[in-house]
């Protein structure tokens, strides 16, 4: 019983890890996103290097930050297959840890 509670709290914590990151990625998608409709409507970019504010071309640093945004997205998606495995598990776990915890009462 206590292998399966221990197995499903690490599942739980594992997702919450997951679900974490997954909302980072929403965030950082979003500000990706901002910063390429910014680009549409300037001529003007920069990229900071360092402590430095460097001027570069504006179809380098929409391609750049497409890349970046592509990456992401990527990424995401992938913790959202991970995500489902995971809850998948934790369901799983849950109906073994209850089945044992009926078996020993039944005894």
């Amino acid at each position: 019983m206590s292998d399966h509670i221990r197995q499903l709290q690490l599942a739980q914590h594992n997702l919450q890890h997951i679900q974490e990151r997954r909302q980072f990625l929403q965030t950082e998608i979003v500000e990706l996103n901002s910063a390429l409709n910014e680009l549409e409507t300037t001529d003007k970019a920069y990229r900071i290097v360092g402590k430095l504010m460097i001027a570069t071309p504006t179809d380098k640093a929409k391609k750049n930050v497409s890349e970046q945004k592509e990456k992401s997205e990527l990424r995401l998606k992938n913790f959202k297959i991970q995500e489902q495995k995971l809850q998948e598990q934790i369901e799983e776990l849950q109906k073994q840890a209850v089945a044992v915890a009926q078996e020993k009462n039944e005894q």
